[in-house]
């Protein structure tokens, strides 16, 4: 499944409200042919197929096929003199772009 490191949690928290929760998705496109998604969304935006991950008070939501190309990836937080975000590790990618941006 997919875990959040500790800091990556602290700036999901700082970044939504009560009534907000994050999703995290698969989608195609980018030049490697997949991209990760993560967003902000209502709480309300649960599906019932999805899979719920509990940070309390942080709900995420993914998505069954989403899910299983996560599977064992990590997402943190980092931040560095050129750039700051959220990063996947992904131990099922064979290549990455670039960018950094998409995945296969």
């Amino acid at each position: 499944m997919v875990a959040f490191t500790d800091i990556a949690i602290e700036r999901l928290k700082d970044a939504i409200s009560a009534s907000e929760s994050v999703r995290v998705a698969v989608v195609g496109g980018g030049c490697a042919g997949m991209s990760y998604r993560l967003e902000i969304v209502p709480k309300e935006d649960e599906d019932e197929e999805d899979i719920v991950l509990n940070y309390d008070p942080i709900k995420v939501y993914i998505d069954p096929h989403s899910a299983s190309i996560l599977a064992k990836t990590t997402i943190d937080y980092v931040k560095s003199l050129q750039s700051q975000g959220f990063t996947f590790n992904n131990p099922n990618s064979n290549t990455t772009c670039g960018c950094g941006m998409s995945f296969s």
